[in-house]
């Protein structure tokens, strides 16, 4: 059967992360979202997203296909009810549409299609802030799926562990005098990571391959950490996508930072007001800010943005796609995509500016800028156009 996986109804509840992957790019937990998925049904997946998007990431179409929610966080008795899905059959769950069987060059009629409800309680990602919500669940859930009858690379005996049944070392992990408490949650780290000397781990937490933790840094669940990033200071619940830097001092709690980002050093974000009030954060699909219903909340940054040394973020700060941010006092809670400035005033970042500098950083960590990239990142400048109005 050919998989493929749908942006669907909550790609832009997930803007600005998906300004330029598909919703299945997005990390929650250890993996993708495609990564589990494609765990669960055992094949590759291909993907139906934006037009602009789709020349990095085709959809391949077969005479017969099964088509699934990307946002929805798969489940094992899930992916069992989508493999069994024969024609004219649909799987939803309160109204929201989780698979379908379709036919190459026929279009389905959803009226008249097979409903199937399915019982078990789903996650479904509609927002930004849910990637951080349900980032505890998620990475629960993947170290079970990557760690089932695995056994862990050794442990050093310098190494002070809690649980210690609950931590897993791929090969080729560093780390000497460290603490790892998992009593909390699990703790994963990749291939080829790098735990520095006197770093405080608190589960559940992950790091992919060649990421590191710098000197001294202290980590609350649930966070996770991409690949070839580098972490510091305080964090707590918070993603870093991957191919990202926060390696100093300051404090990161309950975020979402997207990949190819850098956080100068001593950049703090507030994510609890003074008043304890729930906190509002841009909608960019009502184009207003609107109620979180998180008490909790702090930072969501589009890939390839930046902020320099010193930066403050407000509680609820949305930061769109290859912003550059400096300067004192709290920039605004709305950062547009492209935008380069501060509280004291943005102007906008030109595209050509904005496209050496993503070459130059991935260069760095040897991955590849490619002409894929710049057209996406061309389009983004353009459909984002309507929020810089800049004064």
């Amino acid at each position: 059967m050919n998989y493929i996986l749908f942006d669907g109804p909550s790609r832009n509840g997930l803007l600005p992360l998906t300004f330029t992957k598909p919703v299945a790019e997005l990390r929650i937990g250890i993996m993708t979202l495609r990564e589990k998925w494609q765990h669960y049904l055992g094949s590759t997946t291909t993907t139906v997203t934006e037009d602009y998007l789709s020349e990095k990431f085709p959809m391949v179409e077969m005479e017969e296909n099964i088509l699934i929610n990307a946002a929805v966080l798969p489940t094992g008795k899930l992916a069992e009810a989508i493999m069994d899905l024969r024609e004219n059959q649909v799987i939803y769950q309160e109204g929201e549409l989780i698979a379908f069987f379709s036919k190459e060059a026929q279009e389905l009629d959803f009226d008249r299609a097979e409903h199937l409800e399915f019982p078990e309680k789903l996650i479904c990602l509609k927002n930004s802030w849910d990637l951080f919500t349900y980032n505890g669940i998620a990475l629960e859930r993947d170290f079970e799926l990557l760690t089932e009858g695995r056994k862990s690379a050794a442990i050093p005996k310098s190494v002070r562990c809690i649980d210690k049944e609950r931590i897993f070392l791929e090969e080729g992990v560093e780390m000497e005098m460290t603490v790892l408490n998992a009593s909390k949650g699990p703790i994963y780290l990749g291939k080829n990571t790098q735990i520095m000397e006197g770093c405080m781990i608190r589960g559940p937490f992950a790091i992919l391959e060649h990421g590191v933790v710098k000197m001294g840094a202290k980590i609350y669940g649930a966070t996770t950490v991409g690949p070839k990033s580098t972490i510091g200071g305080e964090v707590k619940n918070a993603i870093l996508s991957g191919y990202c830097s926060k390696g100093h001092e300051g404090y990161l709690g309950d975020a979402v930072i997207g990949e190819w980002c850098n956080l100068g050093a001593d950049t703090n974000n507030s994510n609890l007001k003074n008043n304890y009030d729930l906190v509002k954060m841009w909608s960019y699909e009502e184009e207003r800010f609107v109620n979180s219903n998180l008490q909790f909340c702090g930072l969501v940054m589009g890939d390839h943005s930046k902020c320099g040394i010193n930066t403050m973020f407000n509680t609820g700060t949305v930061v769109g796609v290859s912003a550059n941010i400096y300067g004192s006092n709290f920039p605004r809670n709305f950062i547009p995509s492209f935008a380069w400035g501060g509280a004291a005033g943005f102007t906008t970042y030109l595209i050509d500016k904005a496209k050496q500098t993503s070459h130059r950083v991935m260069t760095r960590k040897n991955e590849v800028f490619t002409e894929k990239d710049q057209k996406i990142l061309e389009h983004v400048y353009t459909l984002t156009e309507k929020f810089r109005n800049f004064k």
